[in-house]
């Protein structure tokens, strides 16, 4: 039996609160590397269940422009996957209970290398990582190394996803499965609610984990409208947007807890 660890606890809860969870992204070191941790803990204040951190990279070809001018604006603090942890590390010190999953590219693992990330990771408090290049044939030894630390393994699928792969996929992954509402990058189109139930609807019949719905959602009614067929919505490029847009980090946080408290308000209407 899989111990529990925070990915599992959070959902168990929500669950049993009849609540769908938020799920919120933002890019370490954007906006400044000293305002990552305070927006971090923003964000919990305003109604976030879980956090992503994007780990900065070259060349984020799963983002649209705007969380690629996000991963720009971080990597002029040369803000590395070191400090990241780092970051988590201090999240760490004022809340040991909202779960944290690194979000980030193959590249900068494989540079540390994937045994030293995943012990890194299990100290600083990570709960588990989401590596959006890296496909399911090749990430059964990140796998191992996470699963060895309970630490969980989240995958994405998209609307495009076979069955096989689905079937594939879903045997590997762990805490909750990330579905890509549209085709292309993230902030992309138009969302499509009867579109996405229906594909929640497929990847049930092949797994029982969580199913949070990202990509395109930009406010409560969008949140809401997804998280009906789902466990939860994922926020990202909104409040990237917003933390580009801000004049300084206090600006950022109250433009991220506006947003935020709308969604959650939505969510739990």
């Amino acid at each position: 039996m899989t111990q529990q660890n925070r990915i599992d606890r959070r959902f168990a809860r929500l669950r049993e609160e009849g609540r769908k969870a938020l799920v919120t992204y933002l890019v370490a070191g954007d906006g400044g590397p000293e305002n990552t941790v305070p927006l971090m803990h923003q964000l919990v204040a305003s109604g976030s269940d879980l956090i992503e951190l994007g780990v900065p990279f070259s060349d984020p070809m799963a983002e649209g422009p705007v969380i690629q001018r996000g991963h720009e604006r971080a990597l002029e603090f040369r803000t590395s996957l070191r400090q990241c942890l780092e970051m988590v590390r201090e999240f760490r010190r004022e809340d040991s209970d909202t779960p944290v999953i690194l979000m980030g590219y193959a590249n900068p693992i494989e540079r540390m290398g994937a045994e030293r990330f995943a012990d890194a990771a299990l100290e600083a408090g990570v709960d588990g990582a989401l590596t959006v290049d890296l496909p399911a044939e090749e990430a059964g030894p990140l796998s191992d190394l996470l699963r060895a630390r309970n630490l969980r393994n989240i995958f994405l699928l998209t609307p495009t996803t076979s069955e096989e792969r689905i079937q594939a996929i879903t045997r590997l992954a762990s805490g909750f499965v990330y579905y890509v509402s549209l085709k292309g990058v993230t902030g992309a189109g138009n969302l499509d609610p009867q579109a996405v139930r229906e594909n929640l609807g497929r990847i049930r019949r092949f797994t029982d984990l969580p199913l949070c719905v990202g990509f395109g959602i930009k406010d409560g009614a969008s949140a809401r409208a997804v998280s009906e067929a789902g466990d939860g919505a994922v926020v990202g490029s909104v409040l990237v947007s917003a933390i580009g847009e801000a004049r300084d980090g206090a600006a950022a946080r109250d433009a991220v807890a506006e947003i935020t408290g709308e969604i959650r308000t939505a969510l739990d209407a």
